[in-house]
């Protein structure tokens, strides 16, 4: 009985489609080596002693993070479909696509999402929150080297979910395809506020339809990176200004901390 079992199992998995089978195993080893290798605790338990006389260990940690995960979540996927599935990188959504609808969609939800972020900011404990890295609050400089590396993580982010996942899912589920990744991608916002892991869930969702409707990434990241820059941006301001209204004359004080 063992051994037919064992042969029926065989067949199953022979019987499974390759491309789907790597990229949902990849999507799971890749995920637990971004937990447990690129992650912020890794560095902190195995590196930080060396840095910890650099005033900048904290900007370092980050760049560490951002910059890991970058690797493992696009380079690494990037790997995959050029040599393995012997695709090019423009069917996983590595192109700009449907450039106008890309564009107008682009813009009309940040046009959205920034008065939102605006009236959110008004909360002091929200901008006392954000950047995540404190000391951006205090130089320009490291503000914009931890924003760039954001950038470079959050082109990663997007990659793994909305690219390889995605488009890779695509042949196989058709749009279901959009709600596979979004389950990933809500899990991994658990333990953070409970509003916005729940917003994860139409994010997701949104994002998804948005990468499938243009037949690209770009703009989901540049969606995504938009409305972490202006969170960092505006709560910078904020906290430099000491300044909680809402109102133009706390618009124009927040505008004077640019220069």
């Amino acid at each position: 009985m063992l051994k037919k079992e064992l042969s029926d199992f065989i067949a199953i998995v022979k019987s499974l489609d390759k491309r789907v089978t790597t990229i949902l195993l990849a999507v799971a080893v890749l995920q637990t080596v971004s937990w447990y290798v690129t992650s912020r605790r890794f560095f902190r338990t195995n590196f930080f002693p060396s840095f910890q006389s650099d005033p900048n260990v904290y900007l370092i940690e980050y760049l560490y993070w951002f910059i890991g995960d970058f690797v493992v979540f696009f380079i690494i996927p990037a790997i995959i479909i050029v040599y393995f599935f012997k695709d090019k990188l423009n069917e996983y959504g590595i192109t700009f696509g449907d450039y106008k609808t890309g564009f107008k969609l682009t813009v009309l939800f940040i046009v959205v999402m920034v008065p939102l972020i605006w009236f959110a900011s008004a909360d002091s404990s929200f901008a006392a929150t954000y950047p995540h890295l404190h000391s951006a609050r205090d130089s320009w400089l490291i503000f914009f080297i931890f924003e760039s590396g954001m950038f470079i993580y959050m082109f990663g982010w997007e990659f793994i979910w909305r690219g390889f996942m995605l488009f890779g899912l695509e042949k196989k589920f058709g749009y279901y395809a959009v709600l596979i990744q979004m389950i990933p991608f809500v899990i991994l916002h658990n333990g953070k506020p409970a509003p916005e892991t729940f917003a994860a869930i139409l994010g997701g969702i949104a994002l998804g339809v948005l990468a499938l409707r243009t037949r690209s990434v770009f703009y989901c990241v540049i969606v995504h990176m938009s409305v972490m820059f202006s969170i960092d941006f505006i709560s910078t301001l904020r906290y430099k200004a000491g300044d909680y209204g809402l109102g133009i004359n706390s618009f124009i004080n927040l505008l004077k901390q640019i220069f």
